[in-house]
């Protein structure tokens, strides 16, 4: 049996679709907020049909020194295109991207995971320095 990590999978998210990109500054100020993104498909586009779509998304943190890392936030997407009339038949979409604010005063590494309903879980990570 493998154990739950071995199930996440990772890649350049330059040429996989499916690798959470987490966009925010590389140094930030000890205990001052600032953004972070989470989106798929930055370089190559992710499907979002009610077929072939992004689930969800989850952000943590695990700052410098600590034992467990911090989870930031969940975001569901719920909307690909399905309605009473069947698959991809609705006007209404979710696009897979998340966005927050957080602050630290540690430095350490964000991690995003993201679920593909087809492809399974993937991750990427992401170092944050202290300015």
């Amino acid at each position: 049996m493998k154990e739950f990590g071995e199930l996440f999978q990772t890649a350049d998210w330059k040429t996989e679709k499916h690798v959470p990109v987490i966009e925010c500054p590389d140094r930030v100020k000890a205990d001052e907020m600032f953004p972070v993104k989470a989106t798929l498909g930055k370089e190559v586009a992710h499907p979002n049909t009610t077929e072939h779509h992004i689930r969800w998304i989850s952000i943590y943190f695990h700052p410098e020194g600590e034992k467990f890392p911090y989870q930031i936030g969940h975001f569901e997407f719920c909307a690909h295109g399905e309605s009473a009339q069947g698959p991809d038949t609705s006007s209404i979409y979710t696009h897979h991207e998340a966005s927050t604010s957080m602050k630290t005063s540690k430095p350490g590494v964000l991690y995003a995971a993201a679920l593909c309903n087809i492809h399974g879980l993937w991750q990427s990570e992401k170092e944050i320095k202290i300015a």
